[in-house]
Formats: C-alpha cells, structure tokens, sequence
C-alpha cells in the first residue's frame, strides 16, 4: 500500500553533496508530489523537504541513498494512512 511522507534533508556541505543529491531525487521523480530547497547561505547549509507518495520500499530506498550520501542528514515522516 502506498504511504504519504516527508523527507527532511540537510546538506551540511552543499557544493560538495547538492549535485550527488539532485541525481538520486531526479531517478525517483515519479513518485515526488512537491519539494521545497531553502539556501541558507550565511549558515553554510541547504534545507530541503521533499513529499512522496509511494510503497514504503521506494520511500525507504530513496531515503537510505540520500542518507548514505556524504554531509547529508535525513529525517521521514511517514504518515499512518494508506492511500
């Protein structure tokens, strides 16, 4: 059954990680309702939140890819409803 979630990412390093992390969220653009990026230049990080809608096992392997990636921290909210 589908899920509704929230990936909450942080690129700690973003010249170093933000292209690596494109590439990955770009080969799951089927499943991706919306995605919000916030620059925070002054702080040295990007913010990202991207909402899926998909099987548990795609959410769970675009948010281990992004989460292997070096400087990345990622967070998923999954919502208890099935679609």
């Amino acid at each position: 059954m589908k899920k509704v979630a929230v990936i909450s990412a942080i690129l700690e390093e973003p010249d170093k990680c933000q292209q690596q992390f494109n590439e990955i969220v770009a080969n799951f653009k089927g499943i991706i309702k919306g995605r919000m990026g916030i620059p925070c230049d002054d702080e040295g990080v990007s913010i990202i939140c991207i909402v899926v809608a998909a099987e548990m096992n795609i959410i769970n392997s675009l948010t281990g890819k992004l989460g292997n990636i070096e400087h990345v921290l990622v967070k998923t909210s999954i919502s208890k409803k099935e679609l």
